[in-house]
């Protein structure tokens, strides 16, 4: 009897599992507060992120940082708990709290396990509503900040990345670094710091995310318990930011002269897009191809096949009302033109050619796997939910990415390219010894050259 061979035909993978965020009930304490509760286990933990409209554009002109050293002294004392007694408080239930700033939003987290919800919510809604910023505290924390600003001047990477805002933004209101400068910082006082409470800090500017092993209406009456006579601020309107379509320094080098070093530091960067542009999606695919992942064109030319550098990569960074698009590096002195001249002529290469089908694939399937990640954890979840609320990004945001992002074509990333891959010369930051590095940037653009204590 013949044996008869059987083709076997390959099973298709399943499909992904659908990404969704818990459901969210949304109610306002009689301060004015909005909270959203998404009730979530099985883990009995809570993660609590409080985010207000008081960024560091809100810093006053001669105050750049203010907003920054508002939040560290936040918990540093109430008008009823001193700093020690709110640590304790934290510590003993094995809870954490944190805060910081960005351009566009100051933000409180606090992780607790779900038996202790209401005292670290009560905790954190004395230190936003009364703090005391104890005199003594303030002159710490400013003593910390400004032996940090002199520990900086060492780090290179922290320098450029300085000075490569700077350049960018110029006097828009992103163009100053969050945490300020040493010579605005000298001049903070407390009485700055509760100015700038009363002005920025209040309810109307805030939004309460709670996430975890906590049901919604238990969220509901311990917010308006915790939240209870906020005030007001008393500019409770998010700033109007100007979109930008030019950087302050497009088409010029900034050479930051750090005499000591053996290596240059080197960004290179102009307008990106602001958070939320539909353009995300395909500018999201290019960028990985050509500089966000492991395996992308830069890191090919420039790491593979020149060795030129260890690191080097490209990135968009989307705030409220624009953003940048950036390729960072660094190299030994010598190498330096040889470096910028090889990403630009890569950045050149995409913005006229596009890429590949096999790359968009392999660009999609890599977002695309690593975006679960992002609603693993209590915090990645409310994190996302507020996003979405603060920058109007859609409900359906999350449920919706893969799709979005599979939709992509290779037509619209060419045109993604096109429009942020230097469409006008860019803005170049390189940071190393200006006496030998200037002579290899003729050509680039006007080169000014700038000691690096501007930076402090």
């Amino acid at each position: 009897m013949a044996l008869r061979s059987q083709a076997t035909a390959k099973k298709a993978p399943p499909p992904p599992r659908p990404i969704r965020l818990p459901s969210t009930t949304e109610t306002t304490t009689s301060s004015g507060l909005k909270v959203l509760a998404a009730e979530r286990g099985p883990l009995p933990l809570v993660s609590i992120r409080l985010v207000l409209h008081a960024g560091s554009i809100t810093d006053p002109k001669d105050k750049e940082g203010l907003a920054d050293f508002t939040v560290r002294l936040l918990r540093r004392g109430t008008e009823t708990l001193s700093a020690d007694a709110i640590d304790e408080a934290i510590e003993f239930v094995g809870a954490s709290l944190s805060g910081g700033v960005s351009e566009d939003l100051m933000s409180l987290y606090v992780t607790t396990p779900a038996e202790h919800f209401s005292s670290m919510l009560a905790v954190l809604g004395q230190i936003v509503r009364e703090p005391s910023f104890p005199e003594k505290e303030v002159e710490l924390a400013r003593e910390r900040t400004l032996a940090q600003f002199a520990n900086d001047l060492d780090d290179p990477d922290t320098i450029t990345s300085r000075a490569f805002n700077r350049a960018l933004w110029g006097e828009h209101p992103y163009g100053h670094d969050v945490g300020g400068k040493a010579a605005h910082v000298r001049t903070f006082t407390r009485e700055d710091l509760v100015r700038f409470h009363r002005e920025r800090i209040g309810p109307q500017t805030a939004l309460l995310v709670v996430v975890g092993a906590v049901k919604p209406e238990v969220v509901a009456a311990e917010a308006e318990k915790a939240f209870a006579g906020w005030a007001p601020a008393e500019q409770g309107t998010p700033v109007a930011v100007p979109t930008v379509a030019r950087m302050a320094q497009a088409g010029k080098v900034i050479l930051v002269d750090k005499p000591d070093q053996t290596q240059s530091q080197v960004r290179i960067g102009g307008p990106g897009y602001r958070l939320g542009h539909p353009d995300y999606f395909a500018a999201a695919a290019m960028n990985i191809v050509l500089g966000g992942g492991f395996t992308s064109r830069l890191v090919n030319e420039i790491r593979v096949e020149r060795g030129l550098s260890y690191g080097v990569g490209s990135y968009f960074d989307a705030m409220s009302a624009a953003g940048s698009f950036a390729i960072s590096t660094f190299t030994k002195t010598a190498s330096t033109r040889e470096i910028i001249d090889v990403a630009l002529a890569e950045v050149a290469k995409m913005r006229t050619g596009g890429i590949t089908p096999r790359e968009l694939k392999t660009a999609q399937t890599y977002l695309a796997g690593l975006y679960p990640l992002r609603t693993e954890t209590n915090e990645s979840v409310a994190s996302v939910i507020a996003d979405i609320r603060v920058y109007g990004l859609g409900e359906d945001w999350v449920e919706k990415f893969r799709e979005r992002l599979h939709a992509v074509t290779a037509k619209q990333v060419k045109e993604a390219a096109a429009k942020y891959l230097f469409p006008e010369p860019p803005v170049i930051v390189v940071l190393g010894r200006a006496a030998e590095a200037k002579k290899l940037l003729k050509g680039l653009g006007p080169i000014r050259v700038v000691p690096v204590s501007e930076y402090a």
